[in-house]
C-alpha cells in the first residue's frame, strides 16, 4: 500500500504537484477589473471576482504570459514560485464544466419558459414578433454612419478616467437596448459617450462602485440611462442613481425606457 499524506497525494505525486516554476501574479492594488486579460488567456486561468482579476488555479496557468500585454494598468507580471504544475487535463476539465454549466442554464431557461409559460423574470421571457419590411426609402445597408466615437463600451472594460469621459454627455445603456431600438445610433447615441452593461447578469454593486468613482473623477456633463421595460432592467437605472448620490455630483440625469417591441415608452 502506498503511504499518502494529508493532502491525498503520495510523496512522489506531491513532489510532482509542487514545483518552482513561472506563473502569473496579479497586483490587486493596480488591477481595476477591466477584464482585458480574461479573453487573452486561452486556458481560462484568469477570472474576475468582486471586480478584480484573479488566478483561478495554479494548474491552469502555463506561465507563458500571453495576458501581460493586454493589461493597461501593468498589474500582471510573471514570477517564479512554488506552484502546482501546469495541467492540460485540468484545463480541459475546467472548460468542460463551463460548457456543461452554460448548457444547463440554457436548458433550465427553455424548460421554465415551456412549462411555466412566463419563465420567472419577465426579462427572460421568449417573445417572437413579425418584423415589418424595411421602407423602400430607407438607405441601403452600409450607408449609415456609426455614431460610436470610442471603444471599449462595456462598463467593466472602460477605465474610470478614460479621456472620452471628460466633458461628455454620457449614455449608459442596458446592452439589449441597441438591439431592440432600431434608431439607437441616430436618436440616442449621437454626440454621447457610451457605456453598456447587463443588470441581470452582472454585479450591480460593482456597477454602483465603478460609476461612483467615474462620476467623481470625470467631468461628465449629463447622464442618459437607456433601459428595457422589463423589471430586471431597473438594476442599471438604480445603480446610476445610487452612484450619482454617492459621488456628490449634481449631474443632470434622465431615463429612456425601450419596450420589448422596440418602441420608446
Amino acid at each position: 500500500m502506498t503511504c499518502r499524506n494529508l493532502a491525498g497525494y503520495s510523496a512522489g505525486e506531491k513532489e510532482k504537484q509542487n514545483m518552482k516554476r513561472k506563473i502569473v501574479e496579479i497586483d490587486q492594488e493596480r488591477c481595476d477589473g477591466c477584464g482585458l486579460c480574461v479573453p487573452s488567456c486561452a486556458e481560462g486561468a484568469i477570472k474576475i471576482v468582486n471586480g478584480k482579476a484573479v488566478l483561478a488555479a495554479d494548474n491552469l496557468c502555463d506561465g507563458l504570459g500571453a495576458c501581460l500585454g493586454e493589461c493597461p494598468r501593468d498589474a500582471i507580471r510573471i514570477i517564479e514560485r512554488e506552484a502546482d504544475a501546469f495541467d492540460e487535463s485540468a484545463v480541459e476539465a475546467a472548460r468542460a464544466v463551463g460548457d456543461q454549466a452554460a448548457a444547463a442554464a440554457g436548458h433550465h431557461t427553455a424548460t421554465a419558459v415551456n412549462h411555466r409559460g412566463h419563465g420567472g423574470c419577465p426579462g427572460s421571457r421568449v417573445i417572437s414578433r413579425v418584423v415589418p419590411a424595411a421602407d423602400a426609402a430607407e438607405p441601403e445597408q452600409g450607408t449609415r454612419q456609426s455614431r460610436l466615437g470610442h471603444w471599449p463600451v462595456q462598463l467593466r472594460l472602460v477605465p474610470v478616467d478614460a479621456p472620452f469621459l471628460q466633458d461628455a454627455d454620457l449614455l449608459i445603456a442596458a446592452d439589449c437596448a441597441p438591439f431592440a431600438y432600431a434608431d439607437f445610433h441616430k436618436d440616442l447615441l449621437d454626440g454621447k459617450a457610451l457605456l453598456i452593461g447587463c443588470p441581470k447578469l452582472d454585479d450591480n454593486e460593482y456597477y454602483t462602485e465603478k460609476l461612483t468613482e467615474m462620476f467623481g473623477v470625470s467631468s461628465i456633463k449629463s447622464v442618459t440611462v437607456v433601459r428595457m421595460e422589463v423589471p430586471c432592467c431597473g438594476g442599471i437605472e438604480a445603480a446610476v442613481k445610487r452612484a450619482l448620490v454617492a459621488s456628490g455630483r449634481n449631474i443632470p440625469c434622465k431615463v429612456v425606457t425601450i419596450g420589448v417591441k422596440g418602441d420608446i415608452q
